[in-house]
């Protein structure tokens, strides 16, 4: 707390004593019962604005805490949803109607949506703060003893928030959000004893990250690649790659020291990078921003990147959520496309032991709710794979509304011993899900266009069967020609039939269109790895 004035310490404290009454209403928030409680949901995407808009469509991603509004299944939920500008209708609409033995008018009743109107490229949760008339007319709908907010990520907008509405943020304090940086997850593998890829502390030049590169190659004269991260990148669009083959001839102990970070100083020019458009000249900018760490590159012939989902309760308690085999893209597969619901059965135990222990870790460091580690798995033949721990996500990401989806559409449990979920039948579930299937030709479909689609072929989910897709980001589709989605089967093979539907059916309802972008089924099937009121 060195540095901060009174004032700072007094609303950290403030703020510490206001989360502190989660932990009465706990089971009220959690579980589907005849209790009251008022969520407001602000969605607000609160990360380096310029390293957000390397995402195609990000404008629309406060869609994706829409599965929120499934909690409204609990008759005496209320629920508040804040936009940077208002949603279609047709997309309330149809999440209200997935919510199985609720009336449709009586869910539509208890669900209020604001707007600040401003599409800018700010955070949400700043833009309500400069809205004054806004944050009042909130306050006034909310019953503060029975109400919690939950965000995408906690900064000091969502704390300050927090505190002018006198509203307990479920989701870890600003001020622990260093944990979820490259760097801070380093160190929490390190201190979890997690193995992890052999890499840097934190730098903030150039020079320093060459010299950096050149010590971490001196300790592993026979590294191929590395990866250069800036601290803040988001879903790998931070990422680059550096390849060390180019210049061999430096490798240790062929040249000096100086000879070597020289060499690799010169060669950051070639990165290879991740996001589309990016450049050296603006990278080596970011990093006197952002800071930047240097990584061993995990190489293998047989390689995946799984990843585990966990939350740390209002009383400390760890519990493991999900795991995931995420499917990467990118020139490098190091961006997220999707993720397939659970990890394969040869590692996913594994990935609960180890999200265990990073999760004890955090909660050690004060943390709260949601956390993701991701890994990269390297298949060493006869079933084992050696497992490497890459980041932390102290966040919401883009495997949470996947499983929430599932969990709050069946009202089903995640077992730790098998890793598997299964509906209130008994049935396990899996699934398949993306927020980038996306194709040139999808361009200029409306929302209302979807819900044609979806309802003439037959693609929604069945609540009776609790088989099928649901849909999500559908503000992108017009636009950006891009749609997230979430195929719920119950087996591997069933999931993965109905994307393929999904994805024949839009093709063949916009095959006179304009031809594709490289969509996320090259890299999830092919060769890339095997008005409303209270």
């Amino acid at each position: 707390m060195l540095g901060l004035n009174i004032s700072e310490l007094d609303q950290a404290d403030r703020f510490r004593a206001l989360q502190l009454t989660l932990r009465d209403r706990w089971k009220t928030i959690e579980l589907f019962d005849n209790s009251d409680a008022d969520i407001l949901v602000v969605p607000s995407l609160s990360i380096d604005q310029r390293e957000l808009h390397k995402i195609e469509g990000c404008e629309h991603y406060e869609e994706r805490l829409l599965f929120s509004l499934m909690r409204l299944r609990n008759p005496r939920t209320r629920l508040i949803y804040v936009t940077s500008m208002p949603l279609h209708p047709s997309v309330i609409d149809y999440y209200l109607q997935l919510l199985p033995g609720i009336p449709f008018s009586h869910a539509r009743n208890r669900l209020l949506l604001l707007s600040t109107y401003d599409s800018s490229l700010k955070p949400l949760s700043q833009k309500i703060l400069e809205r004054p008339r806004l944050l009042n007319r909130i306050r006034q709908a909310l019953r503060q003893e029975k109400s919690f907010m939950i965000c995408y990520n906690s900064t000091s907008w969502e704390g300050e928030l927090s505190l002018k509405l006198d509203v307990p943020l479920y989701a870890a304090a600003p001020n622990l959000q260093i944990w979820g940086s490259k760097s801070g997850s380093r160190e929490i593998f390190a201190e979890s004893k997690v193995p992890l890829p052999d890499g840097s502390a934190l730098v903030w030049d150039s020079t320093n990250l060459a010299l950096s590169a050149a010590n971490l190659w001196e300790r592993q004269p026979s590294l191929e690649r590395m990866v250069v991260k800036l601290n803040e990148g988001i879903s790998g669009e931070g990422n680059a790659l550096l390849d060390l083959r180019a210049i061999a001839s430096f490798a240790p102990p062929e040249s000096s020291h100086a000879e070597r970070v020289a060499a690799i100083s010169d060669r950051f020019s070639s990165l290879r990078f991740q996001a589309k458009k990016e450049t050296w000249e603006n990278f080596s900018g970011r990093i006197s921003e952002l800071g930047a760490i240097v990584e061993a590159f995990v190489e293998g012939e047989i390689k995946r990147s799984p990843s585990v989902q966990g939350r740390i309760t209002p009383n400390g308690e760890v519990e493991i959520l999900s795991t995931h085999d995420q499917i990467l893209g990118g020139p490098d597969g190091q961006i997220y496309l999707g993720c397939r619901f659970p990890a394969d059965e040869a590692y996913r135990l594994e990935l609960q032991q180890l999200g265990i222990k990073v999760g004890r870790k955090l909660a050690e460091k004060g943390a709260l709710e949601r956390f993701g580690v991701d890994f990269i798995a390297v298949d060493k033949g006869n079933n084992q794979w050696d497992i490497q721990a890459i980041e932390i996500n102290l966040r919401k990401g883009g495997t949470t509304h996947p499983f929430m989806t599932l969990k709050l559409l069946t009202n089903g449990r995640y077992d730790l011993s098998t890793g598997l979920f299964y509906s209130q039948q008994g049935r396990p579930k899996y699934y398949i899900a993306t927020d980038n299937l996306q194709k040139d030709r999808y361009r200029g479909l409306l929302p209302n266009d979807l819900m044609d689609i979806i309802a003439h072929h037959r693609l929604h989910f069945d609540s009776g069967t609790e088989i099928g897709t649901v849909f999500h980001l559908m503000g992108c589709l017009s636009q950006f020609g891009k749609l997230g989605l979430t195929c719920i089967g119950d087996s591997p093979q069933q999931a993965e039939e109905i994307y393929h539907k999904v994805v024949k059916v839009l093709d063949e309802e916009t095959r006179t269109s304009k031809s594709d972008f490289s969509s996320f089924s090259d890299y999830a099937f092919g060769s890339t790895w095997d008005g409303y009121s209270f």
